[in-house]
């Protein structure tokens, strides 16, 4: 996705010279404190090699969107002790978020879906279905994670989607029982109500730009015969509205910023960066504690109750089969004891594709302009100051879930409509003045698994989707086409509608549409399901419904590796609910349950719209 600051690289020294200007201006009064925070922090990450911290109650592996939520909930017991450890760096640098722009700016996003500084930079096998292409799919290795580096969209997904977990064995995660851990997490600038929540660390607004082509998408759903929905995360998912986003105060507000930073005071709470987890310890079947690598140092650290993976879809299977839990046959090819045959543990991988339909705009009004490095410079310069301005939003505004067919009881595409031009994730800079729409399947029926290279903890697992390998999957995405070019062709556009860039307007056949698919869909970066959640009877479950894996004892997988299925949507939003879901589940609370909460339904299934 490619936003205001993309191209900026070579300038980045001046807007760093800027940057640190501005900091001094900023933090100068509050120097004393920024240093005693460091100290703090400094002090608990050194506790690691001290005999008398070589124990915790509870060890989480992964700061990220999930790992940070269950950090902060855990440590709320000042009887509990909390380790929280990190394979990469902070998010900040000297305490400022200003300093680390490139994570905190919400234009900037794609610096850091760009290069390896933040990201565990993965890819796929050659994809035989897509031409034998390599996708590239990027995961946070940051304080924040993958919150740390995404567009900050805030989808929660379709009710259905939990009941239907539910039904594939996760029992206790339908809709009403998730439905209090989105709102307990959540704090929505437009106020509580029965879906949205008031009190929680994390932020959610709406955009401000009140763009033109954003009026323009969302009036040509409308006069294409699609609904207006007010909150998509709300009673009605289905139609086109405002997309929620994790912005607050014009800064990105990862799950580091909202969880993880207001716990480091607390003295049961150690973090550690740029530590890397390379093995779970075991006493026959009992997880003991972890392996891991800092410094060049392998060290070992203790939990007395429970070590928790919160590493994502891909870094949770991985350090579960580098430890022996896994595919008996597969582990021990590597030289791997196996310590729990366990056969589901990286398959049921799960993702969504998505391609870009561009068209070019007739008038200079898309985000074409605001990437000369003149208005970049602006346009950062207003952002290091105020937090505010065009670098204050990731872009992506609007937004919408409909149903490819009659039929289907609730959506299954998904819009998000961005007034610039994206190429190759964002990593070369639009050519030209258009918009386009993002649209892929929800729920595709293409299964993918992902295996260990070696027994090398740095090796990168091998990471096979298996995308469009079933005739469904092929024929929803090209209705996500024609369904987009009609959406375009209606009035409401007409002012700003230049020739189709993308797929082109020789591309018309089924067989054509099918080719550009292949050729140009691109991984949405929601990997999932790859500790699948069930029952204990369930040969492909990983952990059951209260997360524990299934065979051992205290060791949990918390994160969205556990989703059964994957959901209508982004996945941030899902995966934060899990881990505040889990944290009661760990302590011991009752959990929360909403019940007879409204959910929109279509009048007649007979029509797809």
């Amino acid at each position: 996705m490619s936003y205001l600051m993309k191209g900026f690289k070579s300038h980045s020294p001046v807007m760093c010279k800027v940057a640190r200007s501005l900091f001094k201006v900023h933090t100068l009064k509050n120097t004393l404190g920024i240093n005693e925070q460091q100290f703090r922090i400094s002090r608990a990450s050194s506790q690691l090699s001290s005999a008398k911290a070589n124990s915790y109650n509870y060890i989480v592996v992964g700061a990220g969107s999930a790992g940070c939520v269950l950090a902060n909930r855990l440590s709320e017991d000042p009887q509990s002790t909390v380790l929280l450890l990190e394979a990469g760096p902070k998010d900040t640098l000297l305490g400022s978020v200003r300093l680390m722009w490139k994570i905190h700016m919400p234009a900037a996003l794609t610096y850091n879906l760009c290069d390896e500084k933040y990201n565990w930079y993965y890819h796929t096998t050659p994809q035989r279905h897509m031409d034998q292409r390599v996708m590239y799919w990027p995961r946070g290795r940051v304080w924040g994670g993958s919150s740390s580096l995404n567009a900050m969209v805030y989808v929660r997904g379709h009710a259905e989607d939990y009941n239907r977990w539910s039904r594939q064995g996760a029992l206790g995660w339908d809709y009403e029982h998730c439905l209090p851990y989105f709102k307990k997490a959540q704090t929505h600038e437009l106020g509580p109500d029965r879906y949205r929540g008031g009190n929680g660390p994390l932020h959610v607004s709406r955009g401000k730009t009140n763009h033109p082509l954003h009026q323009a998408f969302l009036e040509a759903a409308q006069q294409a015969g699609y609904p207006f929905t007010d909150d998509m995360n709300g009673y009605q998912q289905e139609g086109f509205g405002w997309m929620d986003m994790t912005v607050h105060q014009g800064q990105r507000w990862s799950t580091a910023s909202a969880y993880l930073r207001p716990a480091i005071s607390r003295p049961n709470f150690s973090v550690a960066e740029k530590t890397l987890v390379t093995k779970i310890l075991f006493q026959g079947t009992k997880c003991i504690g972890v392996e891991y690598v800092k410094n060049g140092q392998r060290k070992k650290v203790f939990a007395n109750k429970e070590v928790i993976l919160s590493g994502g879809a891909i870094n949770s299977p991985q350090l579960l089969m580098l430890s022996g839990i896994g595919n008996a046959d597969d582990l021990k090819k590597l030289g791997i004891p196996v310590v729990c045959h366990l056969p589901g543990v990286g398959q049921n991988l799960q993702d969504h594709l998505e391609v870009y339909v561009q068209q070019k705009c007739t008038k200079p009004i898309t985000l074409y302009t605001a990437q000369k490095p003149l208005n970049m410079v602006r346009i950062g310069l207003e952002w290091l100051w105020k937090f505010t301005g065009e670098g204050a939003t990731s872009h992506l505004e609007s937004g919408g879930f409909i149903r490819s067919e009659p039929g289907v009881p609730h959506p299954d595409i998904q819009f998000h409509f961005l007034p610039s031009q994206v190429i190759d994730h964002g990593r070369v800079a639009s050519t030209m003045e258009a918009y386009q729409v993002h649209v892929g399947p929800m729920r595709s029926t293409s299964v993918g698994w992902l295996k260990l290279k070696s027994s090398d903890p740095k090796d990168h697992p091998i990471i096979e989707p298996n995308y469009l390998s079933t005739e469904r999957d092929m024929w929803e995405f090209r209705q996500c086409v024609k369904l987009t070019r009609e959406i375009f062709a209606q009035k409401a556009f007409e002012k700003f509608r230049g020739p189709e860039v993308q797929p082109g307007n020789h591309v018309q056949s089924d067989k054509e549409i099918d080719a550009f698919i292949r050729q140009k869909a691109d991984s949405a970066y929601h990997p999932s399901c790859t500790c699948k959640m069930g029952q204990p009877s369930d040969s492909t479950a990983v952990v059951d419904p209260q997360t524990k894996v299934i065979g051992v004892e205290n060791l949990r997988v918390v994160d969205a590796s556990i989703m059964p299925s994957v959901v209508t949507g982004n996945l941030n939003a899902p995966t934060i609910m899990i881990a505040e879901k889990a944290a009661d589940i760990i302590k011991g609370l009752p959990a929360l349950q909403e019940k007879n909460v409204p959910v929109y339904k279509p009048k007649s299934l007979e029509t797809q719209r």
